[in-house]
């Protein structure tokens, strides 16, 4: 049996799982409605609140989605109860962010400004406060979705190695490198 498959999921109040003909698992809750097409091998069941996950057969391939399917109802039930935040920091001289709507422009030290339209499912803001990095805050219902929008804000200007510029997450530590050495 799968450690983490096997594992119960206590639905909070105020959300609802309801699962389709076509194991199309939708999850209803104060911050929004996500649904996930679920491996016809994979069955769900909600008896007082609790659900379980169990799987048709023993083979390999089986194990390996009874475990996956688990965790992914755990984060969208999390995610439409809770929600997801994200945090990055922008660090760098002339580093700055700021949002319009769903519109993130971004000053990297490009010799342009970098425009990233997120998804309407994602709030967005940014925060500019003096002698701090500016910050962008990313929240969502959805954990797949906010971590790959985090993704790819963090690709458009990785952190280097030896001063550290560049996106980062809040907390993230870097593994700084040493340059060069002066003389012998």
């Amino acid at each position: 049996m799968s450690r983490i498959g096997k594992l119960p999921i206590t639905l909070p109040k105020g959300v609802e799982v309801s699962v389709s003909d076509k194991n199309l698992v939708t999850v209803k809750g104060t911050k929004g409605t996500l649904t996930q097409q679920m491996d016809s091998a994979i069955t769900l069941k909600n008896e007082d609140g609790i659900i379980t996950v169990s799987r048709a057969t023993e083979q390999k391939r089986h194990k390996a989605m009874h475990g996956l399917y688990r965790a992914l109802v755990a984060a969208m039930i999390k995610g439409v109860s809770d929600g997801y935040k994200t945090e990055q920091e922008l660090v760098g001289v002339g580093y700055r962010a700021a949002n319009k709507g769903q519109l993130l422009e971004l000053t990297l030290g490009y010799s342009h400004n970098v425009s990233f339209d997120l998804p309407k499912e994602i709030k967005v803001t940014t925060v500019t406060e003096k002698g701090k990095n500016p910050t962008i805050i990313l929240e969502s219902a959805d954990k797949q979705l906010i971590g790959m929008v985090a993704a790819k804000i963090r690709s458009l200007r990785k952190p280097e190695p030896y001063k550290g510029k560049g996106i980062k997450f809040t907390g993230e530590i870097l593994r700084r490198k040493a340059g060069k050495s002066a003389g012998k």
